[in-house]
């Protein structure tokens, strides 16, 4: 029934703000802040990660708005920045994407004299057959 129930009030949301997707979720919004029946037929299937996300940010000690707004070191521009992006699209030595860790990547290397030999001798084969 929850699901039949939140299913209805989205579409009369809908039909309320004539299509408007985003008046529809600000008009839900605000049902749910009367209707507590709604709000948890909105919220039961993604119980479990909300509360895992509320675990998970108590325990590390952040609270309210210390999660929601990022530190002044995400946000001010670090000087190195764009030479490092000038480096990559030029190809300098900087890692390759998914070998971050690894450092610097490796250069290409020739082949070793036993796989010469054996494509040789499948080349060999090839051309006797024939």
């Amino acid at each position: 029934m929850s699901r039949e129930y939140a299913e209805q009030k989205i579409k009369e949301a809908l039909s309320l703000t004539r299509g408007n997707t985003t008046q529809s979720r600000q008009q839900i919004i605000a049902w749910c802040n009367e209707d507590k029946k709604l709000l948890q037929a909105l919220t039961h299937p993604h119980m479990t990660g909300i509360v895992a996300h509320a675990i998970t940010r108590v325990e590390s000690g952040k609270t309210g708005a210390q999660v929601m707004s990022p530190s002044p070191e995400q946000t001010a521009p670090s000087g190195d920045f764009g030479m490092e992006i000038l480096k990559t699209i030029a190809g300098g030595e900087t890692a390759q994407f998914g070998q971050e860790s690894s450092g610097r990547p490796v250069g290409k290397r020739g082949a070793s004299q036993r796989h010469i030999d054996a494509i040789q001798q499948l080349v060999n084969k090839s051309q006797n057959k024939d």
